[in-house]
């Protein structure tokens, strides 16, 4: 399985977590900090994170405004709303369980 086949099922659940710890950020933003915190080993291609947002509001789990930066460039920021806590810890215990039946599946196979 390549790392972008493994991103693209948990993009949603990686946005949602990055946007109720940093709060309000740019799609470039949050690539940024997906691939930091992972140390570069998770890859956000914009291709993917787009649609994603773009899903992800329109299921009401993000708002995106625009806003104008100190250096006059406009950028549009993403944050998290009531329905997308919802989402992320329903996302998180999702995640949680596939995750340890794999390894349940890796230590006893």
């Amino acid at each position: 399985m390549t790392r972008s086949v493994a991103l693209q099922g948990s993009l949603p659940l990686l946005v949602l977590k990055v946007l109720a710890r940093r709060g309000p950020l740019h799609g470039y933003a949050l690539t940024l900090q997906i691939e930091r915190v992972s140390d570069d080993v998770l890859r956000v291609k914009e291709g993917s994170l787009y649609p994603a947002l773009h899903r992800m509001e329109e299921a009401g789990w993000i708002k995106a405004r625009w806003m104008t930066s100190p250096q006059k460039r406009r950028a549009r920021v993403y944050d998290l709303t009531a329905a997308g806590r919802k989402q992320l810890a329903e996302e998180e215990t999702r995640w949680r369980e596939v995750t340890a039946a794999v390894d349940h599946v890796l230590k006893h196979a």
